[in-house]
């Protein structure tokens, strides 16, 4: 029965008028409004992301999006010039200065660095595997 359904997901924001400017003029997606009040990220493939707007909304504690990308230095030097923070982690998933996870052995994944939205939902680039 699920087998054939067109799965997407979706996500609370705070202020989905913030969440909207970020999302088209930071990270260029493309958004389109939806008549219920809420917003629409058009990724590749047809896919698509809905965010909606949630007066009491918690930042989710896990990466709710992920963005794979061919070369990960140059998309965090290119959000990184655009304003956006990546997020920095001590211990067993140690980010280097850019924010990045370097990891030489693939088994343990591969490199990725988080960032959070307006509404403190993270978001992550990683390398294409």
């Amino acid at each position: 029965m699920l087998i054939q359904s067109k799965a997407f997901s979706s996500f609370s924001v705070n202020d989905i008028a913030k969440a909207k400017k970020f999302y088209s003029e930071v990270l260029g997606l493309q958004v389109k409004d939806n008549p219920m009040g809420l917003i629409e990220l058009e990724l590749t493939q047809g896919n698509h992301v809905m965010i909606y707007p949630k007066p009491n909304h918690e930042p989710a504690t896990f990466t709710v999006l992920n963005f794979p990308v061919k070369n990960i230095d140059d998309a965090v030097d290119e959000l990184t010039a655009k304003g956006v923070t990546f997020e920095q982690y001590e211990g067993e998933i140690k980010t280097d200065k850019k924010g990045i996870v370097r990891s030489t052995n693939a088994s343990k994944g591969p490199n990725i660095a988080w960032f959070k939205d307006p509404a403190g939902n993270i978001f992550s680039v990683i390398a294409s595997l």
